[in-house]
């Protein structure tokens, strides 16, 4: 609370430069993400950051993973090459949301842990990413506990014919990437098509380490098969990190109809597949300084989308604007594990589909914006899993890492949100409600490999969220917003009835017994511009959280440790502690020093805990402090920049053991701090033809982001041409 106070302090000396002769604040584009309509984000009490298409183009970063990282608000941990998984004020996984177009993207095995969804969204095909930035459950319903990460691709030009073609190679990654996007536009009908293959080979981690940590993430050796036998090879460039490429493509393709003046309808379809991706941080384990795993690796993952949305302007007494979005999709993802010298393979398969229904509805009166609406998403979840010989061929059944027997999850919501203007232009009230209905249903199906203490697990579950914010503009330089909200999120299949071995030697069981999380939030914030220069903007929050879900040690019929794949492991699982609370404070600053010369800055503080009857212990996905800056010059077809990122330490004192935090991948300190110093220029060459060149971490520091199991690209060189027509 501490966090709170020093805010409004902040905010008292803002508000008295609040006469001063000032510029306005660069906040004048529209947002769509808080909610679901085109708002002025201004009026709006969240933070929302929007990375729009130009800043997309010039961050060319290699993954939607990346640009997400390139926010400087975001911290990205990272388990595999082909991994990124964000945090977001304390809050990541099944915590926070993923939407693209209109459609969220958790389901109901988004896990607890580390997730890489977020790479299966093409960067190469946005429009715009939008960051709700704390609990936005109103809207967006379960799991928005820490954000929001709304992901808009290219909307289909009428009349218009447009393309362009991509080309990067990237030497830390081995990357290669080609895209094509076009446009063909005309008086009715428009189509927008965007193709990408992607192939990232090994990725070469930095030289240069500290001391204290000589060895830190170096890999000595790797596994190979050769004449049906696994060898362990001695690694001739230990900062190599063999296993760690992958290769990728997506395609998306939008059809609109423009029915009339008032009627819009479009038809979205995406695919993204990747090859096998390995499990790096896994592979890299030892035993009797052997590897643990010759293999470990998720294999091709594949998303499928395809979702109708009409717009359309009714101006009646009750709506003025209605947006339906309807949409399936489809999720494939296996895990294949094999230790060191045995000839069996286990396979687990996954299979989501998702079906679900928006409408969101629109209508101003007088002093109200009122946005209402409501949705429906329902899961099926079928798993299955095998062993393979990989000498005979022969199968034989496996543990399944969710029920055999089929999972079913289902949620139905409606909510309201008001944007009350008490004052023309200058005092804004938002108020917000959400009721949210939530079933559940595992059943486990074949015992025979692992004996569950049930058969099934059955849930029904209900939630009501709210917010108010008060938002303050004295003048049209100058914001103050204060924010109460709350938010929720039911367990999921994932929650409830897994069965996983989250490291050698322990093992995560179900718990049928979870209930709903809810938090309570508390923020204040405020920004400036000051003579035309200068912006500044900070703010604080403090989160309550209760029955947190989180793993912890527990018993397994009375025992403590079961026998799992012939390995002694000890028992954890899923549950509700007691209350945890998430406390921060972030700032940013740009200054506008002439025509042609900027520099910007973030930086972002966090603190967790969770409260036990006698001492408060780390909550666990706690990001270091964390931030960015970064000078960049424009001038005519020359544009360049140099960036600093820097990470604070995470000492082992602050990590949730045994949890996701990932201790065994840190050093025995914990995760030292970082930085690194980055440039890029780009130059037009023609109209038709630009050219980019950049240098990343160029003093190439080794480095690990917090919880990550793999390390940072050393000193990477990145070449780009980019052709439009």
């Amino acid at each position: 609370m501490k966090l709170i106070l020093l805010t409004v302090a902040f905010v008292a000396t803002i508000a008295s430069y609040a006469q001063d002769t000032l510029t306005t604040q660069s906040l004048n584009d529209v947002v769509i993400s808080a909610t679901k309509f085109e708002t002025n984000p201004k009026q709006i009490g969240q933070k929302i950051q929007v990375i729009n298409a130009k800043e997309l183009q010039w961050q060319n970063a290699a993954n939607s993973a990346d640009v997400l990282s390139n926010t400087g608000n975001i911290l990205v941990q990272k388990s595999q090459g082909g991994g990124g998984s964000p945090i977001i004020r304390g809050f990541e996984a099944n915590k926070v949301v993923i939407e693209i177009d209109g459609v969220r993207m958790n389901n109901a095995i988004f896990r607890g842990g580390h997730l890489q969804n977020a790479l299966r969204i093409d960067n190469n095909a946005l429009d715009k990413l939008e960051v709700l930035y704390g609990p936005s459950s109103t809207i967006y319903g379960s799991d928005a506990l820490g954000g929001v990460m709304h992901f808009i691709t290219k909307k289909p030009k009428l009349n218009m014919f447009e393309g362009s073609a991509v080309t990067r190679y990237s030497t830390a990654t081995q990357e290669t990437v080609g895209n094509l996007n076009f446009n063909i536009g005309g008086k009715k009908w428009a189509s927008f098509t965007s193709i990408t293959f992607a192939n990232y080979g090994d990725v070469v981690q930095g030289k240069v380490r500290k001391s204290a940590y000589a060895d830190f993430g170096k890999r000595p050796n790797y596994v190979a098969r050769i004449d049906n036998k696994d060898y362990v090879i001695t690694n001739a460039n230990v900062n190599k990190q063999v296993g760690s490429g992958y290769e990728q493509h997506d395609i998306i393709e939008k059809l609109r109809y423009q029915q009339n003046a008032t009627t819009n309808h479009t038809f979205n379809f995406q695919y993204s597949a990747t090859g096998d991706v390995n499990r790096y941080d896994r592979l890299t384990e030892t035993s009797a300084g052997k590897p643990k795993f010759a293999e470990w690796y998720y294999g091709p993952e594949e998303r499928l989308m395809a979702s109708y949305k009409l717009e359309k302007d009714i101006d009646k007494k009750l709506i003025d604007k209605l947006i339906v979005t309807t949409a399936y999709q489809n999720n494939k993802e296996s895990r294949n594990t094999r230790r060191l010298g045995s000839n069996k393979r286990k396979s687990q398969f996954e299979n989501v589909n998702v079906y679900s229904v928006d409408i969101d509805a629109l209508k101003k009166l007088n002093r109200h914006e009122i946005n209402y609406g409501a949705e429906a998403y329902f899961n099926t979840v079928q798993s299955s899993a095998i062993f393979f010989d990989i000498n005979t061929a022969a199968t034989s059944i496996a543990d399944s890492r969710y029920p055999s027997g089929g999972s079913t999850m289902n949620n139905e919501a409606v909510y309201v949100q008001d944007k009350i203007t008490l004052a023309t232009n200058k005092l804004f009230l938002n108020l917000g409600a959400r009721y949210n209905l939530s079933q559940l249903q595992s059943t486990f199906g074949d015992t025979t490999y692992f004996a569950f203490p049930f058969d099934n697990v059955k849930q029904n579950n209900t939630a009501l969220s709210g917010n108010v914010s008060l938002v303050y503009l004295p003048t049209q330089y100058t914001k103050l917003s204060a924010l109460t909200s709350t938010g929720y999120r039911t367990p999921n299949v994932d929650d409830m009835s897994k069965v996983f071995e989250s490291s050698a030697g322990n093992i995560i069981v179900p718990n049928g017994a979870l209930k709903p999380e809810y938090t309570k939030n508390l923020e204040l914030s405020a920004s400036q511009t000051i003579a035309k220069k200068i912006t500044l903007e900070a703010g604080a929050y403090y989160t309550q959280i209760s029955n947190a879900i989180t793993v912890g040690a527990a018993t397994y019929n009375g025992k403590d440790s079961v026998n799992y794949g012939g390995v002694t492991s000890k028992v954890y699982t899923s549950q509700n502690k007691q209350n945890a609370y998430i406390q921060g404070a972030y700032g940013a600053l740009i200054i506008n020093a002439t025509k042609h010369l900027s520099v910007n800055g973030t930086i972002n503080y966090t603190y967790g805990r969770i409260k036990t009857d006698t001492v408060e212990i780390p909550l666990d996905h706690i990001a270091p402090t964390f931030g960015k800056a970064q000078m960049l010059y424009t001038h005519n077809k020359l544009q360049a920049d140099v960036s600093f990122i820097f990470n604070g330490k995470k000492e082992l004192k602050n990590y949730l053991l045994n949890g996701e935090d990932n201790e065994q991948y840190a050093t025995k300190d914990g995760m030292p701090a970082w930085s690194t110093l980055n440039a890029r220029v780009a130059y037009n060459v023609c109209k038709y033809l630009n050219v980019q060149l950049a240098c990343d971490n160029i003093l190439d520091a080794n480095y690990r982001v917090f919880a990550s199991g793999m390390s940072a690209p050393g000193r990477n060189f990145r070449v780009t041409l980019r052709a439009n027509f």
